[in-house]
């Protein structure tokens, strides 16, 4: 997390710190719609359909895996992409859990 004081936060916290982070980027948000709407893939197709450089996908591919957010399998010379489920479950889960607490607090914040 940088020069953030991490060790002060839960491992709880710097996981979903951590896993929101790798989200909150536009390209990477496209990796993940573009995983979802196939089997699964190569990272040359993730280039073709972004026009982003080979570097630049890889460099989000990377920032995904790290999170767990997606995992890959290694196919021949090229590296097959997909959703990890069960840690987006988890990651939706964790989300729920604070939308859950603001509904039974019935919205009483400024």
């Amino acid at each position: 997390m940088g020069i953030t004081k991490s060790d002060i936060f839960s491992t709880n916290q710097n996981h979903l710190a951590n896993q929101l982070k790798a989200l909150a980027h536009p390209a990477r948000i496209a990796i993940i719609e573009f995983l979802l709407n196939t089997e699964g893939c190569i990272c040359g197709d993730i280039v073709n359909e972004l026009t982003l450089s080979q570097a630049t996908v890889s460099q989000h591919l990377r920032e995904l895996k790290e999170a767990g957010l997606i995992k890959g399998s290694i196919e021949g010379k090229s590296i097959c992409y997909c959703i990890d489920q069960e840690n987006f479950t988890e990651l939706t889960h964790k989300l729920n859990d604070i939308n859950n607490t603001l509904i039974l607090k019935n919205n009483k914040c400024c």
